[in-house]
């Protein structure tokens, strides 16, 4: 019997006396029969080979493809398990086995780069769970296919060499001088030509520019370290072709210091000098203050009439 063909029968059984004889009687009963499954069948992909296509900027752990093979048993005898034998690109993907389904789900494991590689070819195997000893010589219970995974390219923002930029400039450093120079470049096969620009929300009192094309840094106003000697310069990168297309780095300019400032005492100083002090003599610092406002008390007193 084959479960798969029919999976039931149903018998009219009759029963007769006077051993069937005529003149006998007698009566019926219908009987059904039911087939249980046993894990008789392989698992078969319906193609051998299939092919998807994602965008390079699929998010890791998103879903690339589902493949299923098919298997005529029903239960736990058409669960199996899907695997990558080999591929390309070792690491790229995973395949888990989705228990409701049974379908074979691959997932991205690494970010994509359109412009790194552009596809991926896979061998896929999926194997029965349930394997019965007693049907091996129909095997072998399991069956491979190909998948080939074609990555589209998406227009990307620009990307800047050094996402941060450490740069120093002396406070003294006149108006027109060169910091430094910030560098990005379209990622894209377009290789599109890049403008800079600062986000003046970070420079609100313009003391730098950059040149559009060179990406030079340089002063715009006098420095003053001991008003800020921090600059934390947000540096746009636009695409020419797409100015939609937009790349943020940061310039962190350190101002240095120069010798600018005379010191300054941070208070008035006064004291007392008794008439007859000694040359060199030096009144002790714990009782100068005292001694100041004694003597300014004594003179006050002699005022009185």
């Amino acid at each position: 019997m084959d479960r798969e063909t029919r999976d039931q029968y149903v018998l009219v059984i009759q029963a007769k006396d006077m051993v069937g004889q005529m003149g006998g009687l007698s009566g019926t009963t219908s009987v059904t029969v039911m087939l249980t499954d046993v894990n008789d069948n392989p698992p078969r992909f319906a193609h051998k080979s299939y092919q998807y296509t994602v965008l390079e900027s699929l998010p890791v752990q998103s879903v690339v493809a589902r493949i299923k093979a098919a298997d005529a048993d029903i239960g736990s005898n058409a669960e199996m398990d899907y695997r990558i034998m080999d591929g390309d690109s070792p690491g790229m993907f995973n395949i888990t086995t989705d228990e409701d389904t049974q379908e074979g789900v691959i997932i991205l494991q690494k970010p994509l780069d359109f412009e790194t590689r552009s596809g991926f070819a896979l061998r896929i195997e999926a194997t029965n769970r349930n394997i019965d000893s007693n049907f091996l010589s129909l095997g072998p219970f399991s069956d491979t296919t190909s998948v080939k995974v074609a990555v589209e390219d998406v227009n990307e923002p620009p990307i800047f060499s050094a996402p941060l930029s450490k740069m120093m400039v002396s406070e003294d450093a006149k108006v027109g001088t060169s910091i430094g120079r910030v560098s990005a470049h379209d990622p894209d096969t377009s290789n599109s030509a890049i403008r800079y620009s600062i986000d003046r929300n970070t420079d609100l009192e313009r003391f730098f520019n950059v040149d559009a094309l060179s990406g030079i840094i340089s002063t715009a106003k006098p420095l003053d370290r001991e008003a800020n000697s921090i600059h934390n310069l947000t540096i746009f990168a636009i695409e020419s072709l797409n100015p939609n297309q937009i790349g943020k780095g940061i310039a962190l300019i350190t101002v240095l210091d120069v010798n600018d400032n005379a010191p300054v005492f941070a208070i008035d100083y006064e004291t007392i000098l008794c008439e007859n002090s000694m040359p060199g003599q030096v009144r002790p610092r714990d009782t100068s203050v005292v001694s100041i406002a004694f003597f300014r008390l004594f003179f006050s007193l002699s005022k009185l009439p």
